[in-house]
């Protein structure tokens, strides 16, 4: 065997390279002596040339060349004479006669003490110490330098005795008799070095987050040699750290111990000191040292003159090696923060750590250098940026593993039997890659292979080959001797478990070093014998040293520690399961608690296992049920840290536990809990880690993804890997992956029968290595992506590839992105790529290129096959491929074989070559190929410098390719897209279906339809001039089959608008044209009114001279197929029925443009609409345009928006009313925006006029007065939110006599003052065509009159919020004392008091009729029924009704005038029942003003025994009564029973009305008997009560004979199906019932069932309320099966009942049998597309449906259209709620368009959708055709703020907010 450091001697140019700088510094001045020294080495020719060299210290350097080259004797005489000559520094006279190999301690010398005193000192400090002078400075350095030279030989010798080669053969040749475990002959470890010192990924949390790091190989490891460890150059006196980490068991220690007897051995001469010193003996010191206490005391004290010799030190630092071995092993605090600053003394005792932390600072003995070692954990914060050199040791590599057991077995004769068990055994060789474990399992083999040659079965795990080790050598110490396991154990039980005990404690205590007294004396020598402890010298002082004591290894402590908690009675579950400290290690910051810990835990998890549970009882002396229960409590805590959310190396520790218990059951446990995915970044995984990973995710059923980002993964890994069955996903990045490694995971992959994605990125894989990975991953047939993006694959063998890739039947992706590829390998690509099979979509663009495949088995093609067999249609399915060339510098001379390209795959869908270089020449080559190449919807050549030329020739290829759909190019924006027509649009079309719609859809569909030949060409931001149309026409007249045709944004101007319109008639297929943005003036808005006029099929004009212009013209269909289209005759007809439009916007248009237009427009037939916007437009040209309106004869709709409209202007539009007699709507908001809505005949119909703030004033008044009053049809007259004041009301109230017929007048916010509301309230009490008065003074500032013919009976004055004071009320009570026919008086918030109101009471009467008198006021809450019933007999008339609802405040009595005095007598005489304390005078008079009461409604109030009294025993049985209502009100249990049996004296009662009164079923019994009693009961209302099942079958009984009963209300009752049923059972007798709720109960679908069958006898059944039960799909469908017979259904409410596609399709086909329906609510339903569509083919049959409901349905923009058309034919609809559906813009749109259709809407709710800028902006520009639409809701849409502000400032019924 070499000898370890064999390849790590200086040879002679290393040595002279690290003299060499020092000695050109040194011989620089001395160029004469060095030339005369160099003739004796060097030849004459060779120093002749030295003259020409000038300058000195290049002369030097030169000179020192040429002795090198003369070759190793000539360089040693050289030495020799430098050192003779010159007074050299030390370090360099080391270096230098090292180079001349005569190294202080050469290996060849002899061991006798006197040869190596005399050759350990320099032949350079002889001489100058016979040349020298006797100066005493000089005599006191040279008595240094002995003594220093003395010292080192003490250092030698110490270091020889402690780890040199004697004590190692002395180990060796004791080896059978004192067994010494993890002390073989040292191997060499392997050693990586880390480029960037990062000390903070090697914590866990470093580790874990470093994965986002650009490029892996940043911090990528190299193999290193130990000497390059000291290598690497530092600057002079700065202090250089060497930090060593590694895992436990790799040999750290070991390593230590052998660099300190290698330079014992003189290899490392560039040190002249060394010193070792392990943190564990550190541990023990208590007191402060000096730096010389350290080095002397603690480890070598000099013989004599100690200070000379530490001042030698000091001087020679830089030469100094100080090893401090485990870093983790130091229990102390390690932070030094708070002394950093300060300046330490050499003399100046401190703490070890401070020792340490300043040494490496470069503090104490700067320039020397220090070598650290540890365990991977968390390190000082001072450590992070002063280390120099980052190493890890690895351990063994295969190599190592192999020379290690083999020089173990070296004297055996089954050597190669043992080297070849551990080869071929990938588990054991996993293990041996750890040099400790690798000992083990030598031991553990050659007792094995002693004992049983023929088998040999090693254990599985590190736990069981400890307790095996532990096994072997209690039987070695026996030999032939040897007893059975439980023997030794017994003989041996007092010592071991007492061994047990110290581990456990030291460990605890943070102790691994222990004095004689810490061990009991029989555990000492039972230890000691059988090689576990170590015994040592420790030095705690200068004084003599101690015997130490410590575990062989710290993981043999560990598992001796784990060992004690399993088998020792003194600890419990509770107490393991504590001292089971993993996930507290995870989440602990402080690492102190298990820093001696790192096995600890593994050891515990492995003694869990089964196959140590015999051991375990041996040595516990317990039966299995004692041993099992202690190692459930390991595996319970295994299984409880699986559901936490784990790092990467917390998911390894995790994996390793589970791997040691050998437990199945708990590794797929924990498999299934770790979310499927493990992500491992940025730190090596070792063999042993993959073993335990596999072992978990094997044992889990469920499939995996293993990301490894950055890690370093070996070869051996993969091997692991391989055996891997679960893994579906499997990820690497990092730049070491190379074609070895690609070569590697070749073989790992094909054992992988689950992969699906395989993924190695970022690597530095070339083309072979790809090759070599998709030769073996064609072998996954199941195996669907690959990804080798960011590798170094230039030029890949394509066709090889890709014919592996077709035999890849599952495959769908496959990613080379960032490969870099050659353009010649991306068109091998493609031009293999399309027509391999199963290729879909190839993409290169830049570095991008992804392959798509089908992914579909032979299996599912070959079960098509036979369907189309069967079918009898040989048609194979359509295969469509996507190719893209993108950015890859094609040129025109690369079109050929683009085109042979695209000539081979038969089935392109899409091709983009956009972003190259082609040009038109290669375009047009391209374009005239086009009919050759097959091509169904795309082909992108933008970014391909096209011209005006080029383009011709995209027109010609729509020409000669009958598949080109459109044409989309924009030279500015380089953009060219050609997209074509499927191949099956060519294909006859099926027979026509007649749709469900009316004639008149019809005609609207066929309006939008365009025949399939029909094509698209937008040329925008072309840059064309008009002189360019000539050429543009000619090929656009060839172009017979254009249907849009776009210019916009070009330069054509005028000429070219009037050239493109001498073509037109060519276009017969045109249907829309725009022209936008083309520099167009005034003559063209005149030109094309005169084309509108002349040019028949030109169906829309819209025109915008603004800053961005606007020419978008639409055209009638021309040409029509007999079998689809009508004859030309019919079609003309149909368009002028339809009617045409003209729109100009933001065009300054002065009077004579305005008559110009006006005249042209005036010759237009069927114009239908006029939209002026933006042209600020003047008073006479807005006057001259209205002169116009009996011209235009066909016009339905006027707007002028967007245009400043004074006062005059708006009483000139008002005033159009008289002008056309067709004017049905005049609309004026905000004083700019102006509509006139216009019927079809000049039939009498009544007209609305809305002038809407624009700051009319009192000067406007009169002239407004006038203008009405010459209309006699006025329905509503909108005045709000202008200037009136009180003046203006006045003058207004002075005309409204004269206004004829019944009118609405609205003059809300017009600044109206108390006094004006007085003055309007006596206008009301002496007008008689003033019917209602509303009036408001709060925010709302509402101010309504109604007018009247003479014969209205109604008076009614409705005052709110008006602030009056006491001298306002008392003038308006003298003003309604006037008013003698009102007939309804409501009060709401005027500060009217009590006594206010007692005085209204008594000044109200009425000739003859009903008054209806209402309060709304604080005081109502707060009043008890008591004094609200002693107010309302201060009323002048007969009280009918006595409403009194508390949470609204509100008091409303019903008074009959005159007053008659009806006999009372039995109604008094009841009175003697009363007590006294009740007043009989009040009783009386309540009787005599309530004895004609019909109504009684109390709501919210709460009942005192005397008021409960009242009702019960005056009211109820009062024989006019009724209706009796009591809801939400607070009545004692007492007085509710007493309440609920006097109802039985209610006789005439038809309504009763109890909801919301805490019913319970107890209640009912009683009730029932009241109900028994009322007769002529019609509706029963028992809502949110608790009435039950029991309660409701109770009813039902009582129901039975109650024939009249018209309405049952049982919402919110907690009605289950018991009850639901006996109701059902009832409802079959109720013929008269026409209203039924049971809103809100928990049925189950088969209640419903049952009641549904019910319902269908219900025939005269009118609103059927089943909101919120969870009917689910089978009550609907069974509500379906019923609705025939329901033919009267009026209202029906099924929302929010979990009703599906299922059963929302058959209810929504069975409605349209119930026309008479008026409401319907579906909501909250997720009904399906399909439902929806059906419900809208229903619509159409719903002539009466004024309410829809489809809130929260799912509804999207696709089925928004047959909704909308739905919609457009229900003639009374007045709203819609689709609020909180997924409506985007186009379904918007599509509502926005039906909106005009709905005449009768007033409300349109889209809340909550998905509604943006286009949808709103639509919605608008509609809504000015709806005049009856109050508002649309827009709550919650992803509108901007600002667009949403602009949109409701042009019409406020847009509403956005809340507010």
């Amino acid at each position: 065997m070499q000898p370890p450091f064999q390849n790590d001697d200086l040879d002679l140019p290393a040595a002279v390279a690290r003299a060499r700088p020092q000695l050109v510094q040194l011989l620089t001045p001395c160029v004469p002596w060095l030339l005369s020294t160099s003739q004796s080495f060097i030849p004459e020719v060779a120093l002749s040339s030295m003259g020409a060299i000038a300058d000195p210290r290049e002369k030097t350097s030169v000179l020192l060349d040429l002795l090198e080259e003369a070759g190793p004797a000539a360089w040693k005489h050289f030495a020799q004479s430098v050192c003779m000559e010159f007074d050299l520094p030390l370090d360099l006279e080391v270096l230098l006669m090292s180079s001349a190999g005569e190294g202080y301690f050469s290996q060849t010398e002899e061991a006798g003490t006197d040869t190596r005193v005399q050759s350990s000192v320099p032949k350079g400090s002889a001489r100058r110490r016979r040349c020298s002078s006797s100066g005493s400075d000089k005599d006191a350095k040279q008595r240094r330098l002995d003594l220093s030279a003395k010292y080192r030989h003490l250092l030698i010798n110490s270091i020889h005795q402690r780890y040199g080669s004697r004590r190692e053969a002395g180990a060796e040749a004791q080896e059978q008799t004192q067994p010494l475990p993890f002390n073989q002959t040292f191997v060499n470890v392997v050693i990586h070095q880390s480029k960037v010192p990062r000390l903070k990924e090697k914590t866990e949390k470093a580790r874990e987050e470093l994965a986002g790091a650009p490029e892996p190989e940043e911090c990528a490891d190299t193999a290193m040699k130990v000497s390059d460890l000291f290598c690497s150059e530092a600057p002079f006196h700065t202090t250089k750290v060497i930090f060593l980490f590694g895992k436990p068991g790799t040999g750290k220690t070991r390593l230590m111990h052998r660099i300190c007897q290698k330079w014992a051995e003189g290899v490392l001469p560039q040190f002249l000191f060394t010193f070792l010193f392990e943190f564990r003996q550190l541990n023990l010191l208590r007191r402060k040292l000096t730096l010389k206490e350290l080095l002397f005391d603690m480890f070598l004290q000099p013989e004599d003159s100690p200070d000379a010799v530490f001042q030698e030190l000091l001087e020679n630092a830089q030469q100094t090696l100080i090893i401090f071995d485990g870093l983790d092993e130091f229990a102390a605090n390690m932070d030094v923060s708070s002394s950093s600053k300060r300046d330490p003394g050499v003399t100046s005792p401190m703490p070890i750590s401070q020792l340490f932390a300043d040494l490496c600072h470069g503090k104490l003995l700067p320039g020397c250098t220090v070598l650290v070692t540890s365990r991977p954990k968390r390190l000082p914060d001072f450590l992070l940026y002063t280390v120099s050199v980052l190493a890890e040791i690895w351990g063994f590599d295969h190599e190592k593993v192999e020379e290690y057991v083999s020089h173990y077995f070296r004297q055996h004769s089954f050597r190669e039997r043992a080297i070849a068990h551990v080869k071929n055994n990938t588990k054991l060789l996993s293990m041996c890659l750890i040099p400790a474990l690798c000992n083990i399992v030598c031991i553990c083999l050659e007792y094995l292979l002693l004992k049983h040659q023929m088998s040999v079965e090693l254990p599985q795990t590190m736990t069981q080959f400890y307790i095996k080790m532990f096994l072997i050598f209690l039987n070695k110490q026996q030999g032939d001797c040897a007893s059975d396991e439980e023997t030794q154990l017994n003989c041996n039980k007092k010592a071991i478990l007492g061994l047990f005990d110290l581990a456990l404690r030291g460990l605890e205590e943070k102790k691994l070093v222990f004095y004689v007294d810490d061990i009991p004396e029989d555990v000492k020598e039972f230890a000691s014998l059988h090689g576990l402890l170590t015994a040592f010298e420790v030095k705690t002082s200068g004084s003599c040293p101690e015997v130490g004591y410590a575990f062989v290894h710290l993981s043999l402590q560990e598992f001796f520690a784990a060992l004690c908690l399993m088998v020792s009675r003194r600890v419990d579950k509770n107490y393991l399961k504590k001292k089971f400290f993993l996930k507290s290690k995870w989440t602990s910051k402080n690492e102190t608690k298990t820093e001696f810990m790192e096995s600890f835990h593994i050891f515990l998890s492995g003694l869990s296992s089964r196959e140590c549970r015999t051991f375990l009882m041996l040595l516990a002396e317990q039966d299995e049920a004692w041993v099992q229960e202690k190692q459930d409590v390991i595996l319970q805590s295994l299984k409880k840290l699986a559901a936490t959310h784990l790092s990467g190396p917390k998911v390894l520790e995790l994996c390793h536990c589970t791997f040691e218990t050998q437990n199945l059951e708990v590794a797929q446990h924990i498999g299934s809990l770790l979310n499927f995915k493990y992500e491992f970044k940025n730190f090596r995984m070792t063999t042993l880690d993959m073993s335990a990973l596999v072992f978990v995710i094997n044992s889990s059923q469920d499939l995996i993804c293993l990301d490894f980002a950055g890690c370093l993964v070996d070869t051996d890994c993969l091997e692991v890997l391989a055996g891997c069955k679960n893994v579906e996903h499997l990820s690497f990045r990092s730049r070491r992956c190379g074609n070895d490694f690609a070569a590697a995971l070749s073989k790992a992959i094909q054992g992988m029968g689950s992969l699906k994605k395989l993924e190695l990125t970022g690597g530095s894989i070339t083309a072979e290595g790809m090759t070599n990975l998709v030769q073996a991953a064609s072998q996954c047939l199941q195996l669907e992506e690959i990804n080798l993006q960011g590798n170094r694959i230039r030029d890949p063998e394509v066709k090889r590839v890709m014919d592996l890739f077709s035999k890849m039947k599952k495959l769908k992706k496959v990613d080379l992105s960032n490969n870099h590829l050659y353009l010649d390998a991306v068109l091998s690509l493609a031009k293999e790529g399309i027509v391999c099979q199963n290729v879909t979509e190839l993409c290169a663009r830049v570095n991008t290129v992804i392959i798509y495949f089908s992914g579909t088995s032979g299996e599912v093609q070959r079960s098509l096959d036979l369907k189309l067999e069967d079918n009898k249609e040989h048609i194979s399915p359509t295969r469509r491929v996507k190719l893209c060339l993108q950015d890859h510098r094609l040129s025109s001379q690369h079109s050929k074989m683009i085109v042979a390209i695209l000539q081979s795959c038969p089935c392109l869908s899409e091709v983009d070559l956009s972003g190259n270089k082609l040009g038109d020449e290669g375009c047009s080559y391209l374009l005239e190929s086009l009919p050759c190449i097959s091509i169904s919807k795309q082909l992108n050549l933008s970014q391909n410098r096209l011209s005006v030329t080029g383009i011709c020739s995209l027109l010609k290829s729509v020409k000669t390719c009958q598949r080109v759909m459109e044409v989309q190019v924009s030279l500015s924006h380089d953009t060219a897209v050609l997209r074509f027509r499927e191949d099956r649009e060519f294909a006859s079309l099926p027979p026509r279906e007649e749709p469900f719609f009316s004639t008149d859809d019809q005609q609207h569909e066929e309006e939008n339809q365009t025949p399939t030949t029909s094509q698209k060409i937008r040329l925008t931001d072309c840059n064309f001039q008009a002189s360019d149309l000539q050429n543009l026409c000619a090929a656009l007249k060839e172009c017979g089959h254009i249907s849009e045709l776009d210019l916009s944004h070009n330069y054509l101007g005028d000429e070219g608008l009037l050239q493109l319109f001498l073509c037109l008639p060519k276009l017969k297929m045109l249907h829309s044209l725009k022209f936008n943005d083309n520099q167009v003036s005034l003559n063209s808005v005149f030109f094309l009114a005169e084309s509108l006029t002349t040019l028949e099929h030109i169906k829309t004009v819209s025109l915008s001279l603004g800053h961005t212009q606007v020419v978008h013209l639409t055209f009638w269909e021309r040409v029509r197929s007999a079998s689809r289209w009508r004859s030309g005759s019919r079609a003309h007809a149909k368009q002028e029925a339809k009617g045409r439009s003209f729109c100009l916007r933001d065009c300054r248009v002065g009077l004579e443009d305005v008559t110009r237009l006006c005249q042209t427009l005036a010759q237009c037939p069927q114009l239908t609409e006029i939209d002026l916007s933006g042209n600020s437009l003047s008073d006479q040209s807005i006057e001259r345009l209205l002169s116009f309106l009996p011209s235009l004869c066909h016009l339905t709709l006027l707007s002028i928006r967007k245009n400043s409209l004074s006062p005059h202007c708006v009483v000139l539009l008002l005033n159009s009313i008289n002008l056309c007699e067709r004017i049905r709507v005049v609309e004026v908001r905000s004083g700019e925006n102006a509509f006139l809505h216009l019927g079809a005949t000049t039939q009498s119909q009544k007209t609305s006029c809305r002038l809407t703030g624009c700051a009319i004033g009192e000067g406007q008044v009169q002239e407004l007065c006038s203008i009405l009053e010459q209309h006699g049809w006025l329905e509503e007259v909108d005045l709000s939110r202008n200037q009136l004041g009180d003046e203006g009301l006045r003058c207004l109230l002075d005309h409204l006599h004269r206004v004829p017929g019944t009118c609405s007048l609205n003059l809300s916010h017009n600044g109206i003052s108390q006094d004006g509301v007085l003055h309007l309230i006596n206008a009301f009490v002496t007008s008689g065509n003033t019917t209602e008065v509303q009036v408001s003074l709060c925010s709302k500032a509402t101010l309504i009159i109604k007018l009247a013919s003479g014969d209205d009976p109604r008076k009614i004055l409705r005052l709110a919020e008006c602030n009056f004071q006491p001298e306002h009320l008392e003038k308006l009570f003298l003003l309604l004392e006037k008013c003698t026919d009102l007939t309804e008086y409501t009060s709401s918030n005027n500060n009217m008091t009590v006594q206010a109101a007692e005085r209204l009471l008594h000044s109200l009467r009425k000739d003859l009729g009903l008054l209806k008198i209402s309060i709304e006021e604080p005081w109502v809450s707060k009043e008890r029924v008591m004094n609200l019933l002693e107010l309302a007999v201060q009323t002048s008339g007969n009280i009918t009704e006595i409403t009194i609802c508390k949470d609204k405040t509100l008091f409303q009595l019903v008074m009959r005038f005159p007053h008659c005095l009806e006999k009372t007598e039995s109604v008094v005489n009841r009175l003697s029942l009363y007590k006294p304390e009740i007043k009989h005078s009040f009783c009386q008079r309540l009787c005599g003003k309530c004895a004609q009461l019909q109504e009684l409604r109390w709501s919210h109030v709460e009942l005192h025994e005397d008021e409960t009294k009242i009702l019960v025993r005056i009211l109820l049985p009062l024989p006019e009564l009724k209706m009796f209502g009591l809801t939400s009100s607070n009545v004692a249990p007492t007085g509710t029973e007493y309440l609920i049996s006097g109802l039985q004296n209610c006789h005439a009662i038809e309504e009763l009305n109890l909801g919301c009164m805490k019913l319970s079923s107890a209640a009912i019994p009683e009730l029932v008997l009241g109900l028994c009693e009322m007769p002529s009961l019609k509706r029963l209302v028992l809502n949110h009560n608790s009435i039950g099942n029991d309660g409701c079958s109770r009813l039902a009984e009582a129901l039975k004979e109650m024939h009249n009963v018209e309405e049952i209300n049982l919402s919110h009752n907690q009605i289950e199906d018991p009850g639901l049923i006996n109701l059902a059972a009832v409802l079959l007798e109720m013929q008269n019932l026409k209203k039924l709720d049971l809103s809100g109960n928990c049925p189950s679908p088969a209640g419903g069932e049952k009641l549904m069958a019910a319902l269908a006898h219900c025939k005269h059944i009118k609103e059927l309320l089943l909101s919120r039960n969870d009917f689910g799909d089978r009550t609907a469908v069974t509500l379906a099966l019923c609705l025939p017979h329901m033919t009267n259904l009026k209202i029906l409410h099924f929302q929010n009942n979990t009703i599906g596609q299922a059963g929302g399709l058959e209810l929504a086909r069975a409605l349209v049998v119930c026309e008479l329906l008026e409401e319907i609510s579906l909501s909250e339903n997720d009904l399906g597309e399909q439902s929806i569509r059906a419900l809208s083919q229903a619509l159409p049959c719903f002539k009466r449906l004024r309410r829809m409901d489809l809130k929260f349905c799912g509804i999207t923009d696709d089925a928004s259209k047959s909704l909308s058309l739905g919609f457009r034919q229900c003639p009374s609809l007045e709203e819609i709620i689709l609020s909180w559906n997924a409506l985007g813009d186009g379904g918007a749109q599509e509502l926005a368009i039906a909106l005009p259709k709905m005449e009768k809407l007033k409300v349109l709710d889209l809340e909550k959708n998905r509604i943006g800028a286009s949808g709103a902006t639509k919605l608008v520009e509609e809504l000015a055709k709806c005049p009856e639409i109050q508002f649309i809701r827009l709550w919650d849409n992803p509108v901007p703020k600002s667009l949403a502000e602009s949109l409701t400032s042009q019409d406020p019924r847009l509403c956005f907010s809340f507010n």
